[in-house]
């Protein structure tokens, strides 16, 4: 039984679609302004810019996996440090989060299903998402932009206490 198409339509539904958990990443980020993406309403906890900066950078770091079929690290690296907050450069984010998105679809358009089983990286590094099989990977960042977008769900909760 194929399971590319499963992984594209996961994919899908968790930027702009129907996802099973609730709302997907733009109807959470709907409504979100650049003061709120920037501040910090859970002390210690990070920013909904940060969060969408760091959900955008492994979604790309994904992408090339799948592309190239060798890791390394995000290039923007694992937590960018966010621009000087104005509407124009949240606008940016999102846009930018979309397009990571987008790309990745594209990419799971032509991988290969015979692929799914192969290891990426020897050794299994959690933090850098390693010594899984391209299964494990999609999987994991599939719940990866799920978990996050938990924290974001909080953190807009919290801008309305």
């Amino acid at each position: 039984m194929p399971r590319l198409p499963d992984f594209l339509d996961q994919a899908r539904r968790i930027t702009t679609g129907d996802p099973w958990y609730g709302d997907p990443i733009l109807t959470v980020l709907a409504g979100v302004t650049h003061e709120q993406a920037a501040a910090r309403p859970i002390p210690n906890a990070h920013s909904i810019w940060e969060l969408v900066l760091h959900m955008q950078s492994w979604v790309r770091e994904v992408t090339r996996r799948l592309r190239v079929g060798r890791w390394q690290e995000p290039a923007d690296g694992d937590w960018p440090t966010p621009p000087l907050p104005s509407a124009e450069n949240w606008r940016k984010a999102m846009a930018d989060l979309e397009q990571a998105h987008r790309e990745l679809q594209a990419a799971l358009e032509t991988f290969s299903e015979q692929r799914l089983d192969e290891q990426v990286g020897q050794e299994r590094n959690q933090a850098l998402g390693t010594g899984v099989t391209f299964a494990q990977m999609l999987h994991g960042i599939l719940q990866h932009d799920a978990y996050h977008l938990g924290q974001i769900g909080l953190l807009k909760k919290a801008h309305k206490e």
